[in-house]
């Protein structure tokens, strides 16, 4: 089913295939990622070291997230401004941990894999 036409579309603009053209004017709509706060830990910091800490992880799983969050103690910025700069190491730290100990089953591998490269997207992002 195709739905109706929303506020001002009329219904030639919302079916083009009928010859009506696209309209000027559209709707903005904003798109917000939501993340927990494990993922919202991740500190962004100098490209460098977020290719660093992409590397270790990717051969020994959790060590770049464990240098990660020391970052956070030399001031690195998170997501998580309403919380404490220690709260937020010890997330990092947890998150190390988890990537560490699930690392048997490739779980934790994988993870830390993606967690070094949300690092070097967050730092080249925000360079």
């Amino acid at each position: 089913m195709d739905p109706a036409p929303k506020d001002g579309e009329s219904a030639a603009a919302a079916e083009p295939g009928r010859g009506g053209a696209a309209p000027s004017s559209g709707v903005v709509v904003q798109v917000r990622e939501k993340k927990g706060p494990l993922r919202a830990a991740i500190p962004y910091m100098p490209f460098p070291v977020a290719v660093i800490c992409l590397f270790l992880n990717t051969f020994v799983p959790g060590l770049g997230t464990f240098v990660s969050a020391f970052t956070v103690l030399c001031g690195a910025r998170t997501d998580l401004p309403d919380r404490h700069m220690c709260c937020v190491f010890w997330l990092n730290i947890a998150a190390a941990l988890i990537q560490i100990l699930t690392a048997i089953v490739m779980v934790g591998w994988i993870m830390s894999i993606f967690w070094g490269m949300d690092m070097v997207i967050l730092a080249s992002k925000y360079s």
